[in-house]
């Protein structure tokens, strides 16, 4: 029956809606095929429209959809229609005589909505047109036979837990490939199927919101949600689809830790040293990631000295570790507080506070076997420096404090002290000096001192010991470096020669603090000035004499300011010099000295060897004369001895030896005996040519007339830096 009706309105599709369209005319050969007078006219429409095919119709013989008609058409069966354009032939046919148009299948508009064809009216017998060929349409009319679809998907959506009411989750769409201009058949509703009451949808745009407020993630964390779409605006007969939304509750910090027990216990032997892990300590949060983070801190108690606690690297337990050493003696047990919080607080939820927990914590200490402990952590002990050995230094001392009245024996650690230079009692401690102790050679020993129980050698304990050396006033002062000078002779009085610095190896303070002091009276060649801070100024007082071979030796008295004072002396040596105008030496050797006349170096040559010869003369006489006496001149032992005695001048410059311990020179003869009846006697040069600078007196010795001098020993006092010094020589 819906087969015929179908066919009805297509037949009155087509032929309801027929129109007249104008078309040029053409000549026309007559009806036996002989010419005949052209005939010009306007042009006729055949009869046409457009046409329309209800989709989805598939009867038992092609269906008639509508017809062509030309007015040149008179039915004589002259006139045939043919058809060309989309479909012609295949899914449309014309019949030739009478122009009716029939589809031979089932047409989709979804796949194709509108065919456009081409009709054309020509003579049968000639196939000539008689009419131009018009194009026409053939629409296929829609019927409501898709369903909605959600091409995207299923969905999958997040939103917040606790989220309010109304709080948009996802929007979906569905998609409808009938025809949105014709009916409701693309008119499409939502609602949900499957989610109720946690969701709703509105029904026009999709949009998929909460409907109850505070959803708990921890109570249910996923939620499917079945969304339908339905056309024909949701009426009766109209077809649905339907897709799925999974919405997943997204975690927020809704929920404070929580301790699972309120009391934890522990235990830690008394030996752990700081940074042992004690124990473990969890607080339980739901929230995720983040959200679930917690700090931990123990609030109060004896316990925050001796432990402490931190957070693990996934932020969820607390490490109970050990702070400081544990002394089972001292304390066997600690009770405290350990709190933990959230670090990260959305002050969205703070009503749900507060977001910490508190939990009570005892560790117990246990005991273990335990070295000797010392009374001090170090020990710093002195003694003065040369003291004779065994003086004592000082004692340490150590206790078993698991058995107090066990036995310590001590001893001292060989490499500490490799020189061996203290010794331990094993039985109280007592350090005593082995060797005297030099405080220049070394300040400070640093021993280490081994206390072991007798009991048990395993259970030992070291100590520092660490021993200062005193200083005492045991050095003399001397000359930082060896002073060798020198001065231009054209120097003015007063000119500084050398800064003289001395030192003293003693420590710091008045056995350290030097005083210098040179030659006294006006007849000094130098000066030596003081200058209070360790060191002295060499000066000179008054002009220099001309360079000679001999440098001068200018003694130095040093001593310092310690008890008992303890001194040294030292000399300095100066020479004088010829300088350049620059200031630079010249020569420090003596030069030949032109007479008043200016000989020449030739006649001063010649003067020279007759002198020589003249004394080798003498020489041979006086050996000769000698053989031809009887008695030869003895010197007195007595006086030679008192002559060594007094002959204490300070250094002999020729022999580098103490002038104190050598002899006036005089003439070796055979036997070690003087000349026989020749007196030696002791010039002093004293005159206006005698130099200035001469810091001990010298002395020549040249035979004596008897006569003059006397009979037996001659004796005379001389006048020196320190005062009159006498000097004896007996000559016979």
């Amino acid at each position: 029956m819906w087969g015929l009706v179908r066919l009805l309105l297509a037949w009155l599709g087509g032929w309801g809606c027929m129109g007249r369209l104008a078309a040029p005319a053409r000549a026309w050969t007559g009806s036996r095929g002989s010419p005949g007078p052209v005939l010009l006219r306007n042009r006729r429409s055949w009869v046409w429209n457009q046409f329309f095919v209800i989709e989805e119709y598939a009867g038992p013989e092609p269906v008639l959809i509508g017809k062509l008609h030309s007015d040149v058409d008179r039915g004589e069966g002259r006139t045939k229609y043919l058809l060309t354009g989309e479909g012609a032939g295949t899914v449309f046919v014309i019949d030739e005589a009478t122009g009716n148009i029939h589809v031979t299948k089932s047409l989709d508009r979804e796949e194709k909505a509108q065919y456009v064809l081409l009709a054309q009216a020509v003579d049968r017998a000639s196939n000539r047109p008689l009419e131009p060929p018009s194009e026409f349409i053939i629409k296929v009319q829609d019927i409501n036979d898709n369903p909605p679809i959600f091409p995207l998907g299923p969905y999958h959506a997040t939103v917040p837990e606790m989220s309010n009411v109304g709080t948009s989750v996802i929007q979906v769409t569905a998609h409808d490939a009938d025809d949105p201009s014709y009916g409701n058949s693309a008119k499409l509703v939502y609602t949900v199927l499957d989610g109720l009451p946690f969701f709703s949808v509105d029904p026009q745009t999709g949009v998929v919101r909460t409907a109850i407020p505070n959803m708990d993630r921890e109570t249910q964390e996923e939620f499917l949600v079945v969304i339908q779409a339905k056309d024909m605006g949701g009426h009766m007969g109209g077809l649905s689809g339907s897709t799925t939304v999974t919405v997943t509750l997204s975690d927020v910090n809704d929920n404070p830790p929580k301790f699972p027990q309120s009391l934890y216990q522990f235990s830690v032997v008394e030996t752990a040293g700081p940074g042992t892990l004690v124990g473990r300590l969890r607080a339980q949060d739901p929230d995720l990631g983040d959200n679930a983070l917690m700090a931990y801190s123990i609030l109060d108690g004896e316990g925050a000295e001796a432990f402490s606690i931190s957070t693990d690297s996934q932020g969820r337990d607390g490490l109970l570790t050990v702070r400081k050493p544990l002394d089972f003696e001292t304390r066997r047990s600690y009770s405290f507080r350990v709190e933990a919080t959230n670090t990260l607080i959305d002050p969205a939820y703070l009503r749900r506070g507060p977001f910490k927990d508190v939990a009570s914590v005892r560790v117990a200490v246990q005991d273990a076997p335990e070295p000797p402990a010392f009374t001090q952590a170090a020990y710093h002990l002195a003694v003065p420096e040369n003291k004779a050995p065994g003086t004592l230094v000082g004692q340490v001392s150590a206790a078993d404090l698991d058995s107090p009245a066990s036995p310590i024996r001590y001893s001292i650690l060989p490499h500490s002290d490799p020189e061996r230079c203290f010794s331990i009692e094993p039985e109280d401690g007592t350090i005593r000096t082995v060797v005297p102790l030099d405080r220049e050679a070394r300040v400070w020993h640093n021993l280490t001192v081994l206390a072991t129980e007798l009991d048990s050698s395993a259970q030992a304990s070291r100590v520092q010991v660490d021993i200062q050396i005193l200083d005492e006033n045991d050095n003399a002062p001397q000359l930082a470096e060896p002073y060798d000078t020198f001065v231009c002779d054209s120097a003015a009085p007063g000119q500084l020669i050398e800064v003289i610095r001395a030192l003293d190896r003693d420590e710091v303070g008045n056995s350290s603090r030097v005083s210098l002091q040179g030659p006294l009276g006006p007849d000094a060649n130098f000066t030596v000035r003081d200058n209070r801070d360790g060191s002295a100024s060499l000066l000179l007082p008054s002009r220099p004499a001309p360079p000679r071979q001999a440098p001068y030796l200018v003694p130095i008295a040093l001593w310092d300011w310690g008890q008992p004072a303890l001194s040294s002396t030292a000399t300095v040596t100066v020479s004088v010099c010829r300088c350049r105008p620059d200031g630079s030496v010249a020569s420090c050797r003596p030069e030949a000295q032109l007479s008043p006349a200016g000989l020449s170096t030739g006649a001063l040559l010649a003067i020279i060897t007759c002198v020589g010869t003249l004394l080798a003369l003498v020489v041979l006489f006086a050996a000769l004369r000698r053989q031809k006496q009887e008695a030869l001149m003895v010197l007195e032992e007595e006086d030679v001895q008192e002559r060594k005695r007094g002959f204490r001048l300070g250094k002999n410059v020729a022999g580098g030896q103490e002038r104190g311990q050598a002899s006036p020179p005089g003439p070796e003869v055979p036997g070690g005996r003087g000349w026989a009846g020749v007196r030696w006697c002791s010039h002093i040069d004293s005159g206006p040519s005698a130099s200035t600078f001469n810091s001990s007196q010298s002395w020549s010795y040249s035979p004596c007339n008897t006569k003059e001098e006397g009979e037996g020993p001659v004796r005379r006092a001389i006048e020196g830096p320190r005062g009159r010094i006498k000097v004896n020589w007996g000559v016979s």
